[in-house]
């Protein structure tokens, strides 16, 4: 397998080689949803498309996507686009696909397990990762520096101690990533405060395996990492999911889960991570950038790349995210809202000025500039290297009714749209949320891979409520932000606190 075989990263290279091998070397995680869709079809001048072609009339199709002026507000939280992240980082290695992302996948040597388990938080544990953990009292994650006490914890030189250093790489998911070690931590306090929650927390697991043979400060740990994954479940099902994908998709797609079957073209042998979810629909999340963020009553706007000029870096305590900015708390004005999807990117995200070098697809370099444009490199990966089914061809597997290529393609002659374009096409119909096909894609990965996890909420606890002490209101009501609300109200009153720091 190469590493960067037709201008791919990593994981797009190991996913395609997933796909196309007769004997993939996991066959249960990584494929395809529909068949390869190799490049086809008449340019308007008569001749049939090339490389060269191609690539110069989705030049200037995508161009148009560039959107400088005032953002589109949808409905959910400006915030939510950056969980969306978050949650992508916790199921795939896919760096291109994060927001202002500098890292090289090829570096990343593990590839783990594609689960909703908080592993870009926990790592491997205490035993196997304990530079996350404090080492005298590793039920708790390290948390904050001397410098900025709601910072990461960091090395010498600077680098976030976390189990995935892509939560790094922007202001915001950084200090999302903070806000889920404080939560652990806020738990970890209250089980040792209260050691009945601890089975009350293990219900429902195989706790006999996990816990034969600990210490009783492991068991706060396991009670701990248990409590904030459920409700970080919880979260994707119930704020993540119904914020992005239309409702009456999502209420499709639960429904048939619930009753033991798959929407389709999904089956039982489906890949769990099919390359047509991490390659092209949950790219959706580039369309929901603002093209700036109010962080904090202190500064002024900011654009994504300004936040994350220290990337890997101490953050500032000047930037330091008040989350009910950018999260819906309860009892707080209203935050700033994310974009709504469509076929506009915001101009913060449009260009990516950490690209150096040109995209090379087949031999075939696409000029420096192009490369530097977030459209062109999602869709000349799909047509060139990954071969995507169209957006029409995945409605037709699904039975649902298709949306013809839009005029800016069929003037080029294009009359099958990349997938990643149609979905946010099709959003534009669907209230800014993703539809039929996109959210069909969205929803079914990530809920299934809920349903496949003997210990998630949906299969172990059936009748998991958030808890009122993590923020959920007498009626169940829960959301990012109570869980964010709970944080804020519980970081600094943890006894360990300044131990913690580094």
């Amino acid at each position: 397998m190469t590493s960067s075989a037709h201008g791919l990263t990593g994981y797009d290279s190991f996913v395609r080689e997933c796909a196309d091998t007769p004997r993939p070397p996991l066959p249960q995680a990584f494929g395809r949803l529909g068949q390869r869709n190799p490049l086809t079809g008449l340019a308007p001048g008569g001749n049939p498309f090339t490389d060269s072609s191609v690539a110069a009339a989705f030049t200037r199709i995508l161009d148009q996507m560039e959107d400088t002026t005032d953002d589109e507000d949808g409905e959910a939280a400006a915030g939510l686009t950056f969980f969306g992240q978050f949650v992508d980082h916790d199921v795939t290695l896919d760096a291109t696909s994060a927001i202002g992302s500098r890292i090289d996948p090829r570096t990343i040597r593990n590839v783990r397990t594609p689960t909703l388990d908080l592993d870009c938080v926990y790592g491997s544990g205490p035993d196997a990762t304990p530079h996350l953990y404090h080492p005298d009292h590793t039920a708790y994650l390290l948390f904050g520096t001397q410098a900025n006490a709601y910072d990461l914890a960091r090395n010498a030189k600077g680098t976030a101690l976390i189990g995935d250093p892509r939560n790094d790489e922007n202001q915001i998911v950084s200090q999302l990533q903070g806000a889920f070690v404080c939560l652990h931590n806020i738990v970890a306090t209250a089980l040792e405060k209260d050691a009945t929650m601890v089975p009350a927390a293990l219900e429902g697991i195989r706790a006999r395996a996990i816990l034969d043979g600990v210490t009783p400060g492991e068991k706060v740990f396991q009670a701990a990492r248990r409590i904030v994954r459920m409700h970080y479940q919880w979260l994707v099902m119930n704020s993540l999911l119904p914020a992005f994908v239309e409702g009456g998709v999502l209420h499709k797609v639960k429904h048939a889960l619930a009753h033991g079957t798959l929407p389709k073209p999904f089956t039982p042998d489906s890949p769990v991570m099919p390359i047509e979810f991490s390659g092209a629909a949950y790219r959706f999340g580039h369309a929901t950038v603002r093209n700036a963020y109010h962080l904090n009553g202190t500064v002024g706007m900011v654009k994504l790349f300004e936040m994350g000029r220290d990337e890997f870096r101490a953050r500032k305590p000047e930037l330091n995210v008040e989350f009910a900015r950018l999260f819906d708390l309860p009892g707080s004005a209203a935050a700033q809202k994310a974009r709504r999807i469509s076929r506009k990117l915001a101009g913060s995200i449009f260009h990516l000025p950490f690209i150096t070098d040109p995209l090379m697809i087949d031999g075939h370099a696409l000029g420096l500039a192009d490369s530097q444009k977030l459209p062109h490199r999602n869709v000349f990966r799909d047509r060139f290297a990954l071969e995507l089914p169209s957006g029409q061809q995945m409605a037709r597997a699904m039975d649902v009714p298709e949306i013809p290529a839009p005029q800016e393609l069929r003037d080029e002659g294009i009359t099958k749209t990349p997938l990643w374009y149609y979905c946010l096409q099709e959003a534009e119909g669907h209230g800014g949320r993703l539809g039929p096909v996109g959210g069909t894609i969205v929803a079914t990965v990530l809920l299934r891979l809920l349903y496949l996890d003997p210990e998630s909420i949906v299969c172990a606890t059936h009748d998991f409520k958030p808890w009122r002490e993590l923020g959920a209101e007498a009626d169940g009501t829960f959301s990012l932000g109570h869980m964010l609300a709970c944080v804020e109200a519980g970081r600094d009153s943890i006894p360990l606190r300044e131990e913690l720091k580094v």
